[in-house]
């Protein structure tokens, strides 16, 4: 059962404001005034058996983004040389790192003070806990005696999970990829004491690498320009967010008038034809990622513009791009869901996380096009990802957690954590768990021929070097549909129905396999934003399909969040909350609602459930 205490916090570290007056610096607004219960966070408490999931620690390096504006583990038994404060804290992420050589801070007023009457810089390092790269830079640089002396003696650092802050996340990521190109987590920017940023990047290599600058040398060119080169350094920051400022703000000439809908999908719909990949589908080159809202827009275009060459192209689009990513490796063919995003243009590798909100957008995207299509493949994908989220993303309160990991000790054996090594196979795997000899298929071909056939299995494993730059996959197979199950039976000499039969059952058994191996870290916090997408893809997928079952758990969610996450007193609803021990989770505001409240719009107005959901959220003041 899950109980709450509301209290006052008397912890410094509850402060909102700085986010808010950043936010008001890029926009132009006035900063607003602290609310009188700015304060106020709740206690939750949600008793559960401790988790079997291994959590992490991690290998590997990416590209990283940075411009000057001038020219671990949770508790353990095992004993640590280094503990900050960050291990009071509850959040996943920070918990990862509680023993950093790095004088860590929360986001709060204890280290904005602190690098006040140092004066001293403030480095802001955000991520979230089951984000690959942020642990690479962890194991690279955060545990390095070296670097963490450095950070330490020379800036105030705070790490901040952007899942707890996302609007802290917000204004720092607008202001990296206005100033390098991109973006990404981990995220790095240098503050001055009063939180303005004046460099950013994201992932540093802990040394330097030809021409890139490392994560030591760039720290030490930003010591000395904030010793030598202070005001410039200030004043290049200042121009950019005034810069920021005047590129975000929203004006029209005096009568002029919005432009139509009509004229702004056209846009939108030219902006994605001419960004599509025609071959695999999906929009630009690699890495891919699903993008199901770009999908939805596309099927919503057809639907006003059917009768156009336009909306017939718009629906190939998004159809051809659906069938490529369920055929491909992004999509997890043993134990269903679907990754984050492959690291090719074909779908083939993944990044193997798997994160709550691309299930639920992902979910909608494909019962939407069984819909549109009449093809019954959409729905299956639509029940497959349901299938995995009520498995492994379920807590038995009625919520859903955040985030399933990509890395995890390989099954051989071994410390080191690995990307995909929980859902990666060999050949010989395969052909030992699947020996049977398949009655009358040609060549006396076994179950594994069959399987290794249609799913790309290779003796030397199916992941080119191309794909897997630093050897982690050496060896292994990524599941990916090649043929057709008509192709496979053919090649065979055998049925269709035997070949689906021969290909179930060999999932289930490969699925009976993966159970017996070091999970991937399991994200349990509950977020109330991603639990109403959720939500509403349970309540979709259960109308369309008239499925009783999946009706019910979008139900129990609902009363989840109504119970453990809406307080009907104070017209808020919190952002988070966590299973297995105390936390104080701070609420959010009422126009952060809002999103929760368009998630629960999606719904149909005559979906019988309504009425239960609106009672959670939709309140006098929502409505």
């Amino acid at each position: 059962m899950l109980r709450l205490a509301w209290r006052r916090s008397t912890s410094r570290n509850s402060c909102a404001e700085p986010a808010r007056l950043l936010t008001a610096a890029f926009l132009g607004a006035s900063s607003p005034q602290q609310s009188s219960e700015g304060n106020i966070r709740c206690l939750r408490h949600i008793p559960h058996p401790p988790s079997d999931r291994s959590s992490l620690l991690h290998p590997r390096p990416a590209c990283f983004f940075m411009s000057m504006a001038s020219g671990g583990e949770g508790p353990s038994s095992t004993p640590h040389k280094h503990t900050n404060r960050l291990a009071k804290e509850r959040s996943p992420y920070l918990l990862q790192h509680a023993h950093n050589p790095v004088d860590w801070y929360p986001w709060g007023q204890d280290a904005f003070d602190k690098a006040k009457t140092e004066d001293k810089p403030i480095f802001l390092s955000v991520g979230y806990s089951t984000c690959h790269w942020c642990h690479v830079m962890e194991r690279e640089s955060f545990e390095d005696e070296e670097i963490g002396q450095i950070l330490s003696e020379n800036f105030v650092c705070i790490k901040l999970d952007r899942e707890e802050r996302p609007d802290v996340d917000k204004v720092y990521m607008t202001f990296v990829q206005a100033t390098s190109g991109g973006g990404g987590w981990p995220m790095s920017v240098w503050l001055t004491p009063d939180l303005r940023p004046f460099v950013g990047g994201t992932y540093f290599p802990p040394r330097d690498h030809g021409r890139r600058p490392g994560f030591k040398t760039v720290l030490t060119r930003i010591m000395e320009q904030w010793q030598n080169n202070r005001t410039t350094l200030e004043s290049s920051g200042d121009r950019i967010l005034e810069a920021l400022k005047k590129g975000t703000a929203i004006t029209a000439n005096p009568g002029e008038s919005p432009p139509l809908a009509p004229d702004v999908a056209n846009r939108c719909f030219q902006q994605l034809a001419n960004s599509y990949e025609e071959e695999y589908g999906g929009f630009r080159d690699a890495p891919k990622f699903p993008t199901p809202v770009n999908l939805m827009f596309l099927m919503s275009y057809w639907s006003v513009n059917r009768s156009t060459s336009e909306g017939v192209e718009a629906l190939q689009m998004a159809l051809h791009t659906l069938r490529m990513m369920a055929l491909g490796g992004i999509h997890d063919h043993v134990a269903q869901g679907f990754h984050r995003y492959s690291t090719d243009s074909s779908w083939h590798v993944p990044h193997f996380e798997k994160m709550l909100y691309d299930q639920a957008q992902l979910a909608v995207a494909y019962i939407t096009a069984s819909q549109v299509s009449g093809e019954q493949v959409f729905a299956d994908v639509a029940k497959d990802i349901l299938l995995y989220v009520s498995r492994d993303l379920s807590d038995k309160s009625g919520g859903f957690y955040s985030a399933e990991d990509a890395d995890s000790v390989p099954a051989s054996g071994g410390a080191e954590k690995r990307e995909g090594a929980f859902c990666v196979w060999t050949a010989s795997e395969v052909r030992e768990l699947l020996p049977d000899v398949v009655e009358g298929a040609t060549g006396a071909a076994t179950q594994a021929d069959i399987f290794m056939h249609h799913y790309g299995v290779k003796e030397q494993g199916n992941v080119t070097p191309e794909q897997d730059p630093h050897g982690e996959l050496q060896g292994q197979n990524v599941l990916i549909v090649r043929y057709s199950v008509e192709l496979t039976a053919a090649h065979f000499g055998i049925s269709v129905e035997k070949v689906n039969e021969l290909l179930a059952s060999a999932r289930a058994r490969m699925a009976e396999v993966r159970k017996s191996r070091p999970r991937p870290h399991l994200d349990t916090k509950m977020l109330a934003s991603w639990n109403g997408l959720m939500l509403s893809a349970y309540a979709r997928v259960g109308a369309v399909l008239g499925d009783k079952a999946l009706l019910e758990r979008a139900v129990q969610a609902g009363d989840f969040l109504r119970e453990h996450m809406w307080d009907a007193e104070r017209q808020t609803i919190l952002r988070s909350c966590y299973r297995g021990d105390q936390m104080e989770v701070q609420q959010i505001s009422l126009s952060q609602t809002n999103k929760v409240v368009i998630m629960l719009s999606i719904l149909s107005p005559e979906f019988p459930l309504i009425p239960c959901l609106c009672s959670v959220f939709l309140t006098r003041n929502h409505c």
